[in-house]
């Protein structure tokens, strides 16, 4: 194979990086980036709507490995990703809570009355969800909702296992009156 002779400034260049007067140039493997600037704002509006990083993916035309990449590799478009998706976390958010204390909004039932389309404005009200409320709980305050709590033994050490056959039939009748009491 026959190689092109080197420009003047190639050769000057060459020489600079010799000299150590300028960096070597980064070695540039695969497919050139499709990265562009535009894509940040793009990005921030699809995770605005919720988009995912796969959603993002198909939108950009990429794999999914190339948005997490641009997200390490560009800072714009990584605090776009964070910005659009902090938004939707805060709707749904908003949302959650509403669906777990209840909430009261303007709509109008359309009636035929008389052979007349009839719009009265009415109040409707959703009323508290319990699921909704026991999620938000556990998950706010997890300390006290969670569904596992940690068993400790006398003085907050450990549990003394050894209690032979009499002390576990002691243990499951003091349980019981235990559960007896709170009924």
């Amino acid at each position: 194979m026959k190689r092109r002779p080197l420009t003047d400034e190639e050769i000057a260049d060459a020489a600079d990086r010799a000299e150590g007067k300028k960096p070597e140039p980064e070695a540039k493997r695969g497919r050139p980036a499709k990265y562009q600037a535009s894509f940040a704002s793009e990005a921030a509006a699809k995770c605005a709507l919720g988009a995912t990083n796969a959603e993002l993916a198909d939108f950009f035309g990429v794999a999914i490995s190339t948005v997490k990449l641009w997200a390490v590799q560009h800072e714009e478009f990584s605090a776009a990703l964070k910005v659009g998706k902090e938004y939707a976390d805060q709707q749904v958010e908003r949302s959650l809570y509403q669906r777990a204390v209840g909430y009261t909004f303007d709509s109008e039932k359309v009636m035929a009355v008389k052979g007349e389309v009839v719009r009265v404005p009415t109040r409707e009200h959703i009323a508290p969800d319990v699921t909704a409320q026991i999620f938000w709980l556990k998950n706010r305050q997890p300390e006290r909702w969670r569904d596992r709590h940690e068993l400790t033994g006398k003085d907050g050490g450990p549990i003394d296992v050894k209690l032979g056959v009499s002390g576990l039939l002691a243990a499951v009748k003091k349980s019981a009156d235990r559960s007896d009491d709170t009924e």
